[in-house]
């Protein structure tokens, strides 16, 4: 393990463009792969790349993912590596949450600051990508940088979404948060031949930073004791007095900032060679370690589709879907477009009679149901005969067991849809 470097994650915000997955956790405790979640991806790649010491910081709804780092990353009593949870804390001396990027980080230096390290390593907790953080920390090194970012190149269409900057060597130059569409002209950079044959003609920051230590404790302590956002604040006003280096990267990568994009990067992983390939040797993506059966599957067609330990399935078809753990399909199903986030636990025999009896669904998807462009979050009880068809034709709209966005349905968190119900 590198002993050099820290890694802080950050938890997020409230979450509220992915709710309602994150109306009772926070986003990097949001499910993805049908096993996963997405706080495990920044660990994976921080060990990928022999980066252990970790701390993630929480603040909104943090429960689940306390828990799941808590029952997922042990490590052994010689090794130093850890992934410890900072949770925002009201002290003498600092009342307030935290109020953005910048703040948790310095609201959590007197915990950090007793790690012996030369550079800290600032990711966030829900994106999806896979990347050698060793290669980036190596070129701050041999570059003399006090600050590195991690940067894509982005067509037309994205750039108005991120932060855009210019560079000189390696070195950036100038940057704009969010510029107009009317400005982007001025923001063009030379990407390499392959990013400009796609059109990728600017360098967006993915909010991916490496700091040398005295330089982030200066700008947090001394400088800026004020300023809550890196994005915002921090860097802009950082280019101009500080060498800050550009790392530029080509891989996949998306941040996994609303419903459509969640919905798409899980789609995307049933692709004959997804983009993001959990296939890899040597970039594991690692998570909580479950003792769950193999799947089993009966009669069903199966067409580009992800299925995780522990399912039973004996639906007609499932295609282009991701299956999580522990997922029940009825009879006579079909599942096209979607992704099934799974069960917590098993429901006896005994406790499906009860439910019956009592009226209820059994845990999972019942027969003969149609699901299309959905997401059906953990622990839902979806009955017989139910036909759940998104798309286009939807309008928006929040109900006390559904959520429709961008013409995907989001079933909530252990809704119970009862037979012959429609959406």
């Amino acid at each position: 393990m590198k002993r050099e470097v820290v890694a802080i994650i950050l938890g997020g915000g409230a979450g509220s463009r992915l709710y309602p997955l994150t109306a009772t956790r926070s986003k990097p405790a949001v499910p993805i792969a049908g096993k996963y979640r997405l706080v495990d991806i920044p660990i994976s790649n921080c060990l990928n790349s022999g980066i252990g010491r970790m701390y993630v910081l929480t603040q909104f709804n943090s429960a689940s993912l306390n828990k799941h780092i808590k029952n997922t990353y042990h490590f052994s009593a010689f090794s130093s590596a850890f992934v410890d949870i900072l949770a925002a804390e009201q002290t003498p001396d600092n009342p307030t949450w935290f109020q953005g990027t910048a703040d948790a980080v310095r609201q959590s230096l007197r915990h950090i600051e007793q790690q012996d390290f030369d550079y800290v390593l600032i990711l966030s907790g829900d994106q999806l990508y896979q990347m050698d953080f060793q290669d980036m920390v190596d070129r701050h090194i041999d570059l003399n940088a006090d600050i590195s970012i991690a940067t894509i190149p982005v067509g037309d269409r994205e750039a108005p979404e991120f932060g855009i900057l210019k560079t000189t060597e390696g070195i950036i130059t100038s940057f704009v948060e969010k510029p107009s569409k009317d400005i982007l002209a001025d923001w063009v950079s030379d990407t390499g031949p392959e990013m400009q044959a796609m059109s990728r003609n600017y360098l967006a920051s993915m909010g991916i930073y490496i700091f040398s230590r005295k330089i982030l404790f200066d700008l947090l302590q001394d400088i800026h004791p004020d300023a809550t956002d890196f994005g915002k604040e921090i860097i802009p006003s950082s280019i101009k007095e500080y060498k800050v280096a550009s790392y530029q990267y080509d891989g996949y990568w998306t941040d996994i900032g609303n419903i459509y994009s969640f919905f798409e990067a899980n789609l995307a992983l049933t692709q004959d060679i997804p983009p993001f390939n959990l296939f890899d040797n040597s970039k594991s993506v690692y998570t909580r370690a479950r003792m769950l059966p193999p799947a089993k599957i009966s009669g069903t067609t199966l067409e580009k589709t992800i299925i995780a330990e522990g399912c039973i399935i004996n639906a007609s078809r499932v295609e282009n879907s991701v299956i999580g753990i522990r997922t029940r399909i009825g009879y006579g199903t079909t599942v096209v477009s979607s992704y099934i986030m799974g069960s917590d636990y098993f429901e006896t025999l005994e406790e499906m009679n009860n439910s019956v009896s009592r009226g209820l669904p059994k845990l999972g998807i019942g027969e003969r149901c149609y699901i299309r462009n959905a997401i059906i979050d953990k622990n839902c009880r979806i009955g017989n005969d139910v036909r759940i068809n998104g798309g286009s034709h939807l309008a928006n709209a929040d109900h006390s067991h559904y959520t429709v966005k961008d013409g995907i349905i989001v079933i909530k968190k252990g809704a119970i849809l009862p037979d012959g119900f429609v959406i």
